[in-house]
Protein backbone atom coordinates (compact mmCIF):
# COMPACT_ATOMS: atom_id res chain seq x y z
CA UNK A 1 0.00 0.00 0.00
CA UNK A 2 2.57 2.20 0.84
CA UNK A 3 4.60 1.50 -2.59
CA UNK A 4 0.99 2.46 -4.37
CA UNK A 5 0.64 5.68 -2.45
CA UNK A 6 4.42 6.59 -3.19
CA UNK A 7 4.01 5.88 -6.96
CA UNK A 8 0.58 8.07 -7.18
CA UNK A 9 2.14 11.13 -5.55
CA UNK A 10 4.86 10.64 -7.38
CA UNK A 11 3.14 10.30 -10.87
CA UNK A 12 1.02 13.65 -9.72
CA UNK A 13 3.93 15.18 -9.15
CA UNK A 14 5.29 14.79 -12.35
CA UNK A 15 1.71 15.31 -13.86
CA UNK A 16 1.54 18.89 -12.35
CA UNK A 17 5.17 19.69 -13.25
CA UNK A 18 4.76 19.05 -16.90
CA UNK A 19 1.16 21.54 -16.66
CA UNK A 20 3.72 24.43 -14.81
CA UNK A 21 4.74 27.42 -16.63
CA UNK A 22 7.84 29.43 -15.54
CA UNK A 23 6.55 32.25 -13.41
CA UNK A 24 8.02 34.97 -15.19
CA UNK A 25 6.11 33.87 -18.24
CA UNK A 26 3.29 35.09 -16.36
CA UNK A 27 5.26 38.03 -14.54
CA UNK A 28 6.47 39.15 -18.30
CA UNK A 29 2.62 38.90 -19.87
CA UNK A 30 1.54 40.78 -16.64
CA UNK A 31 4.13 43.79 -17.20
CA UNK A 32 3.22 43.84 -21.34
CA UNK A 33 -0.33 44.18 -20.30
CA UNK A 34 0.18 47.24 -17.45
CA UNK A 35 2.15 48.91 -20.13
CA UNK A 36 -0.44 48.79 -23.14
CA UNK A 37 -3.06 50.07 -20.51
CA UNK A 38 -1.27 52.89 -19.74
CA UNK A 39 -0.39 53.82 -22.80
CA UNK A 40 -4.24 53.55 -23.94
CA UNK A 41 -5.12 55.48 -20.91
CA UNK A 42 -2.58 58.37 -20.72
CA UNK A 43 -3.21 60.07 -23.86
CA UNK A 44 -6.49 60.06 -23.47
CA UNK A 45 -6.39 61.14 -19.83
CA UNK A 46 -4.34 64.49 -20.90
CA UNK A 47 -6.72 65.13 -23.68
CA UNK A 48 -9.91 65.34 -21.27
CA UNK A 49 -8.36 67.11 -18.99
CA UNK A 50 -7.51 70.15 -21.27
CA UNK A 51 -11.82 70.21 -21.26
CA UNK A 52 -12.95 72.32 -17.98
CA UNK A 53 -15.33 70.72 -15.47
CA UNK A 54 -18.69 71.90 -14.94
CA UNK A 55 -19.60 69.92 -12.34
CA UNK A 56 -18.06 67.38 -10.07
CA UNK A 57 -19.69 65.12 -7.84
CA UNK A 58 -16.77 63.15 -6.28
CA UNK A 59 -16.18 62.92 -2.34
CA UNK A 60 -12.88 62.48 -0.66
CA UNK A 61 -13.91 59.41 0.35
CA UNK A 62 -14.47 58.50 -3.39
CA UNK A 63 -11.40 59.65 -4.52
CA UNK A 64 -8.87 58.23 -1.82
CA UNK A 65 -10.60 54.63 -2.52
CA UNK A 66 -9.45 55.22 -6.44
CA UNK A 67 -6.30 56.21 -5.74
CA UNK A 68 -6.20 53.60 -3.26
CA UNK A 69 -7.30 50.43 -5.86
CA UNK A 70 -5.17 51.60 -8.46
CA UNK A 71 -1.71 51.99 -6.76
CA UNK A 72 -1.83 49.56 -3.68
CA UNK A 73 -3.98 46.36 -5.40
CA UNK A 74 -2.97 48.02 -8.65
CA UNK A 75 0.59 48.42 -8.73
CA UNK A 76 2.46 48.41 -5.56
CA UNK A 77 1.29 44.67 -4.27
CA UNK A 78 1.91 43.08 -7.99
CA UNK A 79 5.54 44.91 -8.06
CA UNK A 80 5.98 44.00 -4.39
CA UNK A 81 5.47 40.65 -5.79
CA UNK A 82 8.03 40.82 -9.43
CA UNK A 83 10.96 42.71 -7.39
CA UNK A 84 10.96 41.29 -4.07
CA UNK A 85 10.70 37.90 -1.70
CA UNK A 86 8.31 40.15 0.69
CA UNK A 87 4.97 38.56 -0.59
CA UNK A 88 6.86 34.62 -1.99
CA UNK A 89 4.79 33.04 0.90
CA UNK A 90 1.91 33.38 -0.70
CA UNK A 91 3.46 31.90 -3.72
CA UNK A 92 1.86 28.85 -5.91
CA UNK A 93 2.65 27.03 -8.59
CA UNK A 94 1.53 28.76 -12.18
CA UNK A 95 -0.34 26.24 -14.30
CA UNK A 96 -0.77 26.21 -18.29
CA UNK A 97 -4.98 26.29 -18.07
CA UNK A 98 -5.01 29.51 -15.75
CA UNK A 99 -2.26 31.26 -17.54
CA UNK A 100 -3.98 30.80 -21.12
CA UNK A 101 -6.93 31.72 -19.45
CA UNK A 102 -5.24 34.46 -18.26
CA UNK A 103 -3.68 35.88 -21.86
CA UNK A 104 -7.39 35.87 -23.02
CA UNK A 105 -8.78 37.92 -20.40
CA UNK A 106 -6.07 40.50 -20.69
CA UNK A 107 -6.06 40.24 -24.36
CA UNK A 108 -10.18 41.09 -24.83
CA UNK A 109 -9.48 43.17 -21.82
CA UNK A 110 -6.98 45.65 -22.93
CA UNK A 111 -8.97 45.62 -26.74
CA UNK A 112 -12.37 46.77 -24.82
CA UNK A 113 -10.46 49.11 -22.72
CA UNK A 114 -9.57 50.88 -25.64
CA UNK A 115 -12.81 50.51 -27.59
CA UNK A 116 -14.31 52.32 -24.09
CA UNK A 117 -11.78 55.53 -24.60
CA UNK A 118 -12.05 55.82 -28.50
CA UNK A 119 -15.73 55.37 -28.57
CA UNK A 120 -16.31 57.57 -25.37
CA UNK A 121 -13.78 60.32 -26.82
CA UNK A 122 -13.84 63.71 -24.00
CA UNK A 123 -16.67 62.22 -22.58
CA UNK A 124 -14.93 60.45 -19.87
CA UNK A 125 -13.26 61.41 -16.51
CA UNK A 126 -11.48 59.35 -14.00
CA UNK A 127 -13.39 61.05 -11.27
CA UNK A 128 -17.44 61.90 -10.89
CA UNK A 129 -17.48 64.68 -12.83
CA UNK A 130 -19.15 66.48 -15.61
CA UNK A 131 -16.98 68.49 -18.48
CA UNK A 132 -17.85 71.08 -21.08
CA UNK A 133 -20.09 69.93 -24.20
CA UNK A 134 -20.92 66.82 -22.14
CA UNK A 135 -22.19 63.84 -24.27
CA UNK A 136 -24.04 60.70 -23.79
CA UNK A 137 -23.05 58.52 -26.02
CA UNK A 138 -25.15 55.26 -26.48
CA UNK A 139 -23.16 53.90 -29.78
CA UNK A 140 -20.36 51.36 -30.92
CA UNK A 141 -19.44 49.69 -27.85
CA UNK A 142 -22.03 51.90 -25.51
CA UNK A 143 -24.74 50.41 -27.46
CA UNK A 144 -24.98 47.32 -25.75
CA UNK A 145 -22.77 47.98 -22.50
CA UNK A 146 -23.34 51.16 -20.05
CA UNK A 147 -19.98 50.77 -18.18
CA UNK A 148 -17.74 48.58 -20.83
CA UNK A 149 -14.00 50.44 -19.32
CA UNK A 150 -15.63 49.16 -15.89
CA UNK A 151 -16.10 45.17 -18.16
CA UNK A 152 -12.46 46.06 -18.91
CA UNK A 153 -10.46 46.53 -15.74
CA UNK A 154 -12.41 43.46 -14.24
CA UNK A 155 -11.13 41.76 -16.93
CA UNK A 156 -7.26 43.25 -16.11
CA UNK A 157 -7.64 42.38 -13.01
CA UNK A 158 -9.16 38.97 -13.49
CA UNK A 159 -6.06 38.71 -15.75
CA UNK A 160 -4.01 40.15 -13.01
CA UNK A 161 -5.36 37.59 -11.13
CA UNK A 162 -4.32 34.21 -13.14
CA UNK A 163 -1.02 35.48 -14.73
CA UNK A 164 0.61 36.33 -11.36
CA UNK A 165 0.63 33.08 -8.75
CA UNK A 166 0.52 34.75 -5.65
CA UNK A 167 -2.65 34.41 -2.77
CA UNK A 168 -2.33 38.26 -2.86
CA UNK A 169 -0.58 40.44 -5.54
CA UNK A 170 -3.04 38.32 -7.77
CA UNK A 171 -6.59 38.69 -6.71
CA UNK A 172 -5.90 41.29 -4.59
CA UNK A 173 -7.07 44.09 -6.99
CA UNK A 174 -9.73 42.14 -8.48
CA UNK A 175 -11.44 41.97 -5.00
CA UNK A 176 -11.02 45.95 -4.33
CA UNK A 177 -11.96 46.81 -7.79
CA UNK A 178 -15.16 45.13 -6.99
CA UNK A 179 -15.68 46.69 -3.86
CA UNK A 180 -14.85 50.51 -5.71
CA UNK A 181 -17.28 49.42 -8.39
CA UNK A 182 -20.15 48.60 -5.89
CA UNK A 183 -19.84 51.77 -4.18
CA UNK A 184 -19.40 53.96 -7.07
CA UNK A 185 -21.68 52.94 -10.10
CA UNK A 186 -24.57 53.76 -8.20
CA UNK A 187 -23.38 57.44 -7.34
CA UNK A 188 -21.90 57.58 -11.49
CA UNK A 189 -25.60 56.61 -12.74
CA UNK A 190 -27.31 58.86 -10.65
CA UNK A 191 -25.21 62.04 -12.05
CA UNK A 192 -25.98 61.06 -15.73
CA UNK A 193 -29.64 60.81 -14.76
CA UNK A 194 -29.78 64.00 -13.35
CA UNK A 195 -27.71 65.63 -16.52
CA UNK A 196 -29.74 63.42 -18.93
CA UNK A 197 -32.69 62.97 -18.02
CA UNK A 198 -35.43 60.29 -19.88
CA UNK A 199 -32.47 59.53 -22.69
CA UNK A 200 -30.00 58.27 -19.93
CA UNK A 201 -33.20 56.49 -18.48
CA UNK A 202 -33.99 55.06 -21.46
CA UNK A 203 -30.50 53.84 -22.29
CA UNK A 204 -30.38 52.03 -18.80
CA UNK A 205 -33.39 50.37 -19.80
CA UNK A 206 -31.90 48.75 -22.91
CA UNK A 207 -29.04 47.96 -21.72
CA UNK A 208 -26.76 46.23 -18.84
CA UNK A 209 -24.29 47.40 -16.53
CA UNK A 210 -21.11 45.10 -17.68
CA UNK A 211 -21.76 42.03 -19.75
CA UNK A 212 -24.22 42.28 -22.36
CA UNK A 213 -28.17 41.01 -22.23
CA UNK A 214 -26.86 39.51 -19.07
CA UNK A 215 -26.16 41.63 -16.36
Amino acid sequence: MRVRHFRWEHGAEIALQRWQVNPWIGKTTFLFGLAVLIAIRAPRNRRSGKIPVIEKRSTAFDTTLLLLTATVTGILLPFLFLLSSFLHFADYPLLGLPFSAGILCLGFGLWLFYRSHADLGTNWSMNLELRERHQLIVSGIYKTIRHPMYSAMFLFALAQALLLANWIAGPGFLVAFGLMFALRVRAEEWMMLEKFGQSYEEYRIRTKRLIPRLW
